[in-house]
């Protein structure tokens, strides 16, 4: 059990100014993903409703289940679940698809699962951080505390999520040609934006990070882990391809957790717990999954050694 009263006191002070960076920030990033978004990315579902159906469930709902077991089973401070909960809620995020392609999976199925899960995200994501964080009551009894009226916190999320998506898609679908020079043009600033705010909010959580007395990361570590498993087992459990189970795995066990990190900074004050635990999660899961990728590799070419051999 992890302890703290400390980490939950803490917060990432945020100015109006900072806010509003908070918020142009979440639109830069969710119009930047919905360049990319084609309608060719959707077309699995129709093709595969089975495949794509059951890795969606995987994610939207197999991965917050995991994470509330494993807040029950730990009972961490409330802010600390909080920040478990917006990570499980969050969509995948592009980098799976990366780590797919590098892992030798099935790099069109990673690609439609990200779509889906991006386009839904609007939708799901705010209702999902409400519904689970309602499920443990001390952060039930936070989320209460700090003053998160249910509602606007749908709307206001959905609109910030939505609004750019659907922007983004609109003009992908009518003008691919200028969509695709202003992707190019956006993405590093989106990326720039990413890796700012998790190293803001690394940077502004140290003191819990790197804690002997409550640290977060063998609990972000455990997490993540899990996270991969699931993915991994309910490729299994579908009987997908060998490619497939690979995608399923980097889908499920890697999130947005820039967008997770715009949320608490925004919407839920800065709850300190919450942003260490999303910030670390940034910095992790991409470790893991080049870890993962590397032993993905590394079967690869053992089994054609093997298989060379006789």
């Amino acid at each position: 059990m992890i302890e703290g009263t400390g980490v939950d006191a803490l917060r990432v002070e945020l100015s109006p100014a900072f806010q509003l960076i908070m918020s142009i920030s979440l639109v830069v990033m969710m119009f930047t993903v919905a360049l990319g978004l084609k309608l060719k990315d959707f077309m699995d579902l129709r093709k595969e409703p089975w495949a794509v159906g059951g890795g969606v469930l995987a994610q939207v709902l197999g991965l917050p289940l995991l994470t509330l077991g494993l807040i029950f089973w730990l009972q961490p401070a409330p802010s600390v679940a909080l920040g478990m909960i917006v990570v499980a809620s969050c969509p995948g995020g592009n980098v799976s698809n990366a780590l797919t392609l590098f892992a030798r999976g099935d790099t069109a199925y990673s690609v439609s699962l990200t779509s889906i899960s991006a386009v839904s995200a609007a939708v799901v994501t705010p209702i999902s951080i409400l519904f689970w964080a309602n499920q443990y009551g001390p952060t039930s009894v936070l989320v209460d505390t700090l003053d998160v009226d249910p509602s606007i916190f749908l709307v206001q999320t959905a609109g910030l999520l939505a609004l750019p998506l659907l922007a983004g898609m609109s003009l992908a679908h009518w003008k691919p040609e200028f969509a695709s020079v202003l992707r190019r043009m956006l993405i590093p600033v989106a990326f720039t934006m990413l890796v700012g705010l998790i190293l803001v909010g690394a940077f502004s959580n140290r003191d819990v990070l790197f804690s002997t007395e409550h640290s977060l990361i063998p609990l972000v570590m455990t997490h993540n882990a899990l996270a991969f498993v699931l993915g991994g087992g309910a490729g299994f459990a579908m009987q997908l391809a060998g490619a497939k189970i690979r995608a399923l795995t980097f889908e499920v066990g890697i999130q947005n957790a820039g967008l997770g990190l715009l949320l608490l900074l925004s919407q839920f004050g800065g709850v300190g717990g919450a942003v260490a635990v999303t910030a670390l999660w940034g910095v992790w899961h991409i470790t893991a999954g080049f870890i993962l990728v590397g032993l993905f590799r590394g079967y690869d070419h053992l089994k054609n050694k093997r298989s060379a051999g006789t």
